[in-house]
């Protein structure tokens, strides 16, 4: 897992490169735009992991504007991306006022747009604080740590996603990543971590299938994602991300999620949208 580790870290550092001059046509009211390099992770197949591009809109989001924190991020997946080319991001900053802040970023492979980003900025403001409660689970003990190659991490769970049979469609995934020392690595990591298991839970209600089946049983792919994040969290302690499968109609599934601290303070949400189409051979039973 430390190699594993090692390759994903290696992905959220990511290289300046120099943007080619431009007439003034094009640019934003805020300056020219800025263009990053990021490498990719090392995977057994060639397609691009969805996280990875989230956690790098989140670093050159950063990089782009290091004055204030990522407070919302919402993707669009155009096409696949190939993990042999390194990806290009060129971030358009939009706007840039003493709280608030707007970018867009445009992931490309070959001058190809592969991912598009529109990415909300907020520096750090004092003022009350309030949410309802949300008790938590109990923290699963050792014995029920579950194993996923893209999270190279202490995981742990009491539900299986890669049980065939039916299930609700929820799912609590417990995480301790490793200690990091700037909030957005912080963010970037727990975006990575938000695009993983969003359609295996959708999938829980039919019979005989799970989220190892596609490409077999069905064909899926995240279309769009989106991250908000609500306070700041330590990354070396637990999180909880709390996952909802909330439909699947017309070749696409729509799921959500929270993720809270193990005191059960809320300290981001997600949700996703993906196409979702079942081989005829394959239609399954509720």
């Amino acid at each position: 897992m430390e190699d594993i580790w090692n390759d994903l870290a290696a992905c959220l550092e990511l290289r300046s490169i120099p943007t080619p001059p431009t007439d003034g046509a094009g640019s934003s009211p805020t300056g020219p735009p800025h263009t990053f390099e990021g490498p990719n992770q090392h995977l057994p197949h060639r397609r691009l992991f969805g996280g990875q591009l989230l956690g790098q809109f989140v670093r050159t989001a950063n990089a782009a504007n290091p004055s204030k924190a990522v407070k919302s991020l919402h993707a669009s997946f155009l096409r696949e991306g190939t993990s042999d080319t390194p990806v290009h991001y060129l971030a358009d900053l939009l706007h840039d006022g003493r709280s608030f802040g707007a970018l867009t970023v445009t992931a490309t492979q070959g001058r190809r747009p592969i991912a598009t980003c529109a990415v909300s900025l907020h520096a750090a403001e004092a003022g009350p604080s309030y949410q309802p409660l949300h008790p938590t689970a109990s923290l699963p003990g050792p014995e029920n740590r579950v194993r996923f190659d893209l999270l190279p991490w202490d995981t742990r769970s009491v539900t299986d996603l890669d049980a065939p049979g039916c299930g609700r469609t929820d799912y609590d995934l417990w995480m301790r990543m490793p200690t990091l020392d700037d909030e957005g690595s912080a963010a970037a990591l727990l975006a990575y971590s938000t695009d993983l298991n969003v359609i295996g839970t959708a999938l829980r209600p039919f019979d005989g299938i799970d989220q190892r089946g596609n490409g077999t049983a069905f064909t899926s792919a995240t279309t769009s994602h989106t991250v908000w994040f609500h306070r700041p969290f330590a990354t070396d302690d637990w999180l909880l991300l709390r996952h909802y499968g909330a439909t699947i109609a017309h070749g696409r599934c729509f799921g959500r999620g929270d993720v809270f601290t193990a005191d059960g303070t809320l300290v981001a949400s997600f949700a996703q949208e993906a196409l979702l189409r079942f081989h005829v051979d394959a239609v399954p039973a509720r």
